[in-house]
């Protein structure tokens, strides 16, 4: 899929345990020759044009803003091309098709980034590297058939924690937050598509690492009624504060502002247990063990309250 200008996504991926590494390296190649676009604009700076050397400048003091770089993309290419003898000109043209800042994107499962791939998102966020990192968080290795990963909560069944998981969920969000320069939301499409577009575009327009954690419905969940009833499902999970959808923006932070804004009505803690059991999930845990499962499943829900609060 491509515009009118030739723009459109490009895709690649490695072993899923890599993704983040793999993401990384795109992002550093992609800005390893934009540096070289740079270092020439600078040394020639003297010897072009003044509509060249005044384009030069807007580049250099906004490369890092993808919307800005289109702009001046339109401006500087043609410009180029009527002065290829000028010195350097050449060598831009033909990197011409990295002027824009590309928009990365590095996504993955709860799987990869909260279990085998952790090591490398937790480096790659702690680089400050300007990249986005999607999660798409469904609580369970679903790509090898639904065994239990660490984003699990506690009561939940599945391959390895049959008698339902003892311990609570990882908390990759507040984990990311304590670097405290990483843009970090969590958000629900079912439950408000605005703060999901919102996230999403904060995301892209910050300079700097961003992690997304994607409410995301699978079919090792058991929805009762089937995947067909997951946007009532995904609704309830925020109203019940299964899943509250927040931003965690750093530069509030610079403003002496608080960072956290939690979207929403505060939750409705009395249609948690009804979350639950409409999914086998837990409902499976309630017919066989009905005890352990009240124990596990109000542990859930006391694990839930902690995190938002």
């Amino acid at each position: 899929t491509k515009n009118d200008k030739g723009e459109g996504p490009a895709w690649a991926n490695s072993l899923f345990e890599d993704t983040a590494e793999f993401g990384y390296g795109m992002h550093k190649a992609n800005e390893t020759i934009r540096n070289r676009i740079g270092r020439i604009m600078e040394e020639t700076m003297e010897e072009v044009s003044n509509p060249l050397k005044v384009l030069y400048k807007e580049w250099l003091e906004n490369r890092s803003d993808g919307k800005r770089t289109q702009e001046i993309r339109d401006k500087l290419v043609p410009q180029l091309e009527q002065n290829p003898e000028t010195a350097g000109v050449a060598d831009l043209i033909s990197l011409k098709k990295f002027i824009v800042k590309k928009s990365q994107w590095i996504i993955g499962g709860d799987g990869w980034a909260y279990d085998i791939g952790y090591g490398g998102l937790d480096h790659v966020l702690a680089t400050g590297a300007n990249v986005n990192v999607l999660v798409v968080d469904t609580e369970v290795y679903s790509n090898t058939g639904g065994q239990s990963s660490k984003s699990a909560r506690t009561g939940s069944v599945a391959d390895f924690t049959n008698d339902g998981k003892q311990s609570a969920k990882k908390d990759l969000g507040y984990i990311s937050m304590t670097y405290g320069n990483i843009y970090v939301a969590q958000i629900n499409s079912r439950a408000s598509q605005k703060q999901t577009a919102q996230a999403m575009k904060e995301a892209e327009a910050y300079n700097g690492p961003s992690l997304i954690i994607a409410y995301s419905p699978c079919i090792a969940h058991g929805i009762q009624g089937g995947l067909m009833k997951s946007v009532d499902q995904g609704q309830l999970a925020t109203d019940c504060g299964y899943w509250p959808i927040y931003i965690f923006d750093p530069r509030k932070i610079e403003e002496g502002k608080n960072p956290i804004k939690i979207s929403g009505k505060k939750p409705d803690w009395t249609r948690y247990e009804e979350f639950l059991l409409r999914e086998n999930r837990y409902r499976s845990l309630k017919k066989l063990n009905p005890e352990k499962a009240s124990f596990l499943l109000e542990q859930n829900k006391k694990d839930a309250q902690y995190r938002y609060r």
